[in-house]
């Protein structure tokens, strides 16, 4: 069967599909081209990808036949897979997803963690996401803490749209405080703590990113000026003691690369001030996190 050759029969079996998704996304230079073929069929069948196999010699529908080809000719054009099912796992959640959104990596997760063991012991703690996006952040807090509000911003009323449906998605609209905004400004009262997974892509490095990156992710959620800080260093300056309640903190995800500079910022700007870098899973310094732990001299 040639990659992209269609099968004959007019109700294929699992296999076949298979066979025909992950050759055709190959062909369109999809590196994980046959992940991408497995996850779309079991969407389309209502399976999971271990299901999928134990269907195998199963027939399909014309209709879910029809479907599937549909999603894979989207794949093969570049678009990300979950803008094509709407959604993606998050801290094990399902959050909607558009392209009015970045689609949430699993790096961020720890900022999500480092967040929680902060907040440990902070009764009824307020923390402000900026740049919420999708929510993601902001709704994991208030579903892992019940007692947890968050405040959370962005400059784009369509990405606060998505945070919204997410929000209700999973239950904690009501401790969701979505604002529109440019980092700071609509903040109003002091919080326990700041996390921030900002725009860090610099713009020299746009050739580099993946296809579907750079043709479907909102730019204005990807780049950052030349390096990738400008967003950050803007956020360290607007930074007021008037933001956080005393022995706050901050945590912001840094692209790769990043790390060590933004903590030499952080440290010029507060020399006293704890700051640590966090790795990821993968090793990458990926959350710088700043703790003002001397509430007493007055001063962020």
């Amino acid at each position: 069967m040639r990659a992209t050759e269609w099968p004959a029969s007019p109700r294929p079996p699992v296999r076949l599909l298979l066979q025909w998704g992950v050759s055709a996304l190959r062909e369109a230079g999809i590196e994980t081209a046959r992940l991408d073929a497995e996850v779309l069929l079991a969407d389309v069948l209502g399976c999971s990808r271990a299901q999928l196999f134990a269907r195998f010699h199963d027939s399909v529908g014309r209709r879910e036949a029809a479907a599937y080809r549909g999603l894979v000719v989207r794949r093969a054009r570049g678009e990300p897979v979950a803008y094509i099912l709407g959604r993606r796992e998050f801290y094990g959640r399902a959050f909607y997803v558009d392209r009015r959104v970045l689609i949430p990596r699993p790096e961020t997760e720890l900022l999500v963690e480092r967040a929680l063991t902060l907040l440990e012991g902070r009764p009824r703690p307020l923390v402000a996401d900026i740049g919420t996006g999708s929510g993601a952040i902001a709704v994991t807090l208030a579903a892992e803490r019940p007692d947890l509000r968050v405040i959370a911003t962005d400059v784009s009323a369509g990405a606060l749209e998505v945070a919204r449906l997410n929000a209700e998605r999973h239950g904690v609209a009501d401790r969701v405080d979505l604002r529109l905004g440019h980092l700071l400004e609509p903040l109003d009262e002091p919080v326990d703590l700041i996390g921030a997974n900002l725009p860090y892509v610099g713009t020299e490095e746009a050739k580099r990113l993946p296809r579907d990156v750079v043709q479907y992710e909102p730019h204005e959620a990807l780049f950052a000026g030349p390096e990738g800080l400008a967003l950050i260093r803007e956020l360290f300056a607007s930074l007021q003691p008037a933001h956080l309640k005393p022995g706050g903190a901050v945590l912001l995800e840094v692209g790769y690369g990043h790390g060590r500079e933004v903590v030499n910022l952080a440290c010029q700007q507060w020399p006293q001030a704890n700051v640590r870098l966090h790795k990821d899973l993968a090793g990458i310094e990926r959350v710088v996190e700043i703790n003002f732990l001397s509430p007493a001299t007055g001063e962020v």
